[in-house]
């Protein structure tokens, strides 16, 4: 059914329940109507990167990889992935009368923040730091997750709005405070994009923005709802509405903050402070009207997912979780994440020149290192040291060692410090080559609360490797041996003496089976083909960033950094040789022409950048306005349109209005048009002048 015969459905039903029942529908976990055939539901799910939490079900690398791909069809196929199998778990569990938090239909993803600072712990749930690519993958997942019939097969939800990226131990009592521009400019874009895509849900950050809860934000919502013509319904992130009278302090009771909510927009509340809202209507702080109203958004929704009316999607079978279909989606999602930073020479690994393969590191065989945070259950991990060894088969041996504790000086406690440092430099001499495995896991980087980052609630306080890892990186590195470095992580990581290795792979957390993907780049079944979603800086320019505090985007991410970068926005090589030998402009927006000149089959990224030089409104360097994933075949040439529409081509000035400013000046390439890509790659980007 369409969106005004379910809120007529809604409506109707809401008419017949009793303040007290239409109230207790609010929280999250909603109780059963049984007088009116209403099942309990429970509002809590996720699906960052595929079904998370609640058992079993297909693992995609984590979003910020996903992200690496700058492929929107794929991303769109892995939502679709995610809903089928929510669908499928959501029938079964529902049939054995399990509807407990985990086992709905309403996704709470994707995370559309912007990842403008690389100490956020979060970030990694991101689609990185540019609004153009994190809108277009945002929709991408929206559009797979909720699918285009007039039935959803499963509710998306846009998150954390609006202004949200860290510090994670202040969230709960922080104001973010950005400009018009920075607002219009970076943080509202991909919000704005997901809802006129249609998606259901947007959920609250903790933080005020601009001096208001985002919870309870009447700018937010007028913006929203107003402006934007959201129509769809409006979550509280968890237990947030109670940080209007612990944190916030703009309310003194927990009926107060059920009523600042409720009366701004927000239609459920996960946590608890909604249990107060029929003594905040006692107290005359909310209406009638008010409670009735937001009890319509949440049946829209359910019928819109035919969840009271029965739907197609009910003959979804169990059998689809994790069948071959979605893995192989999740396969090639692992491949396309990976980006190759650095390659002297050694990669693609030659077999025939290898007797002994060392691999070395805490994240060389764990599974942790796999699947980020967010995640759910996988009937089988293959880490990077099982698909190197599947791969290799008898081809060569393959010696292993952990090598160091992912962060501690030791691994056994009553050992002493380093403990598994020999045996690693053994390893390393006993090989003709090495692959180090290096990096963090949800552990060290992730949100507040999460276990081994105490200190920093879930952020870095800098971009180095924990320190039992550089001792082992350099230690192995002094061996001498051919080394590749495969790096797993969710953000900037400058490695420092780990530049003078022989190749860094990047691959992120790639996903529960992901080390195949990772031993097939390394052995070259496949050419690496990701590009860096976010800026890798170096780690002394922290000092030269704006505080983690500060919102305003001067100084920050590839559009308004001043230094050159350790890698930038954008790059990343492959096995091929490609280059964009031309480009035009054209009516829908620039034909751009790429050869590769190398050896081996590859895809590739185009990307236009644009600057509207003259304008004093412009970022401060080119952004990009336009990308598309192409397949470039060995000693071919492809040709291609990437449409840009002319929104894109708008500045935005001090007021937050978009306005057409300067002259238009595109840069055509594999990457964005600066020195430090130019001088990574060895190809400069094209330009062409409106």
């Amino acid at each position: 059914m369409n969106r005004k015969e379910a809120q007529e459905k809604a409506r109707a039903l809401v008419a017949r329940m009793t303040l007290e029942e239409a109230a207790e529908q609010l929280r999250y976990d909603a109780p059963a109507i049984d007088r009116l055939g209403v099942p309990a539901y429970n509002w809590w799910n996720e699906a960052l990167h595929g079904v998370a939490r609640a058992g079993t079900a297909t693992s995609f690398p984590q979003a910020i990889g996903i992200a690496a791909s700058f492929d929107p069809a794929l991303v769109k196929a892995l939502g679709d992935v995610a809903a089928t199998e929510g669908r499928a778990k959501y029938n079964a569990a529902s049939k054995h009368g399990d509807r407990d938090i985990y086992k709905g239909l309403t996704f709470w993803s994707p995370n559309v923040n912007i990842f403008r600072d690389p100490r956020w712990g979060r970030g990694h749930e991101t689609y990185g730091e540019d609004p153009l690519l994190t809108s277009q993958l945002g929709v991408a997942y929206v559009k797979g997750l909720q699918g285009e019939g007039e039935t959803m097969k499963s509710a998306a939800c846009a998150k954390h709005f609006a202004v949200h990226s860290g510090p994670e131990a202040l969230r709960h009592h922080f104001d973010a405070v950005a400009s018009q521009k920075d607002m219009a400019e970076t943080y509202l874009p991909a919000f704005h994009a997901l809802v006129d895509a249609g998606v259901e849900a947007v959920m609250g950050a903790y933080n005020r923005t601009n001096g208001e809860p985002c919870c309870g934000s009447h700018e937010l919502q007028r913006i929203l709802r107003e402006e934007w013509g959201f129509e769809g319904h409006f979550v509280s992130d968890c237990w947030a509405i109670r940080d209007f009278h612990t944190g916030h302090m703009v309310t003194d009771t927990p009926e107060e903050s059920a009523a600042l909510a409720l009366k701004e927009g927000c239609d459920v509340n996960c946590g608890n402070t909604y249990v107060y809202m029929m003594k905040a209507y006692e107290k005359g702080l909310v209406t009638e009207a008010q409670i009735r109203r937001s009890a319509v958004r949440l049946f829209t929704c359910r019928y819109l997912l035919g969840l009271l009316d029965g739907s197609e999607f009910d003959a979804i079978p169990y059998e689809t979780v994790e069948c071959k279909a979605h893995l192989q989606k999740a396969d090639e999602a692992s491949r396309k994440a990976c980006v190759l930073l650095k390659n002297d020479g050694l990669l693609p690994l030659n077999l025939e020149k290898i007797n002994t393969l060392g691999v070395i590191g805490p994240n060389a065989n764990s599974r942790a290192a796999l699947i980020g945070n967010y995640h759910g259950t996988s009937s089988r991990y293959v880490t990077v040291l099982e698909g190197i060894q599947d791969a290799v088969g008898e081809q060569a041996r393959v010696l292993y060692s952990q090598g160091c504790h992912l962060f501690r000086n030791r691994d056994e406690n009553l050992a002493q410090p380093d403990d598994r440092l020999s045996e690693a430099l053994t390893v390393a001499e006993c090989s003709d080559a090495v692959v180090l495995v290096l990096g963090l896991d949800e552990t060290l980087e992730g949100e507040e609360g999460d276990t081994g980052n105490a200190a920093a609630s879930g952020d870095k306080a800098d971009l180095l490797l924990p320190e039992s890892q550089r001792k082992l990186m350099d230690a192995v590195l002094s061996v001498g041996k051919p080394t590749a470095i495969v790096l797993m992580a969710g953000s900037a990581i400058d490695l420092q003496k780990g530049a003078d290795a022989d190749a860094v792979l990047l691959a992120w957390y790639p996903g529960a089976r992901g080390g195949r993907a990772v031993a097939d780049i390394l052995l070259g079944k496949t050419s690496p083909s990701g590009k860096l979603p976010v800026t890798f800086y170096r780690n002394e320019q922290l000092a030269e960033m704006p505080e983690f505090t500060d919102y305003a985007m001067a100084g920050r991410t590839y559009r308004y950094i001043e230094e050159a970068p350790l890698y930038p926005f954008g790059y990343g090589l492959t096995y091929g040789d490609c280059r964009v030998t031309g480009a035009k402009r054209t009516a829908e927006g620039v034909e751009a022409v790429i050869e590769n000149a190398g050896k081996m089959d590859t895809d590739e990224v185009v990307q236009v950048y644009v600057q509207n030089e003259g304008s004093g409104n412009a970022p401060r360097n080119p952004r990009l306005t336009a990308f598309e994933r192409i397949h470039v075949p060995a000693g071919k040439t492809v040709t291609v349109t990437l449409n840009i529409p002319a929104e894109r081509l708008k500045v935005v000035d001090e007021n937050g209005r978009f306005v057409d400013e300067g002259t238009l000046v595109f840069y055509v390439g594999l990457g964005q048009p600066d020195a430090r890509t130019a001088e990574l790659t060895g190809h400069e980007s094209v330009v062409v002048r409106d």
